[in-house]
């Protein structure tokens, strides 16, 4: 029974000697934030890739739009002449300006599924630039752990100034 206290004993003050310079280690960590949103949206990158989504998407949307009030306005002029047009007339027109209302619905989910597609490719690629340049900053620095968007972080440790200017961009709050 008493050995089985020294054994015990012997555990726990083998462990205090173990985890000493692993607390010691820990202490003695450098540890830096970014503002990660901030970066991104900072960077360079980030602009030149919301321009080039604006600029691949833009006529297609125009177009989408040109088409979409066309089809108002022939659904209005159908409404006004509806009366004095005979009932195949009618009839021809009310299928014709619904196969349009589908097609249009299904050109415009399209559009949205290839502009999502687009944004994501487009933030993939910088939010991997901006984890590049994190990386990088820390290094340089000497950073041994970097958190990511804190609740609350001094000042000193922020990065995200330093991550900006690495990425080319121009820094601010």
């Amino acid at each position: 029974m008493i050995q089985h206290r020294i054994l015990a004993i012997l555990a726990v003050v083998a462990t205090g000697f173990v985890a000493a310079p692993l607390s010691a280690t820990a202490a003695d960590a450098k540890v830096g934030v970014v503002r990660f949103d901030d970066a991104v949206r900072a960077s360079p990158q980030y602009k030149a890739a919301d321009q080039k989504m604006t600029s691949e998407f833009q006529k297609r949307k125009n177009d989408l739009e040109a088409q979409s009030k066309q089809f108002e306005s022939d659904v209005e002029k159908f409404k006004r002449d509806r009366v004095t047009i005979s009932p195949d007339a009618q009839a021809k027109t009310e299928k014709d300006l619904a196969a349009r209302q589908v097609d249009l619905n299904q050109a415009g989910r399209k559009f949205q599924e290839d502009a999502a597609a687009r944004q994501r490719d487009l933030t993939n690629e910088v939010v991997g630039k901006v984890r590049d340049a994190v990386v990088a900053v820390a290094k340089e620095k000497g950073v041994d752990i970097v958190v990511a968007d804190p609740v609350y972080a001094n000042a000193t440790f922020d990065l995200t100034d330093d991550v900006v200017k690495k990425l080319g961009g121009t820094p601010g709050k």
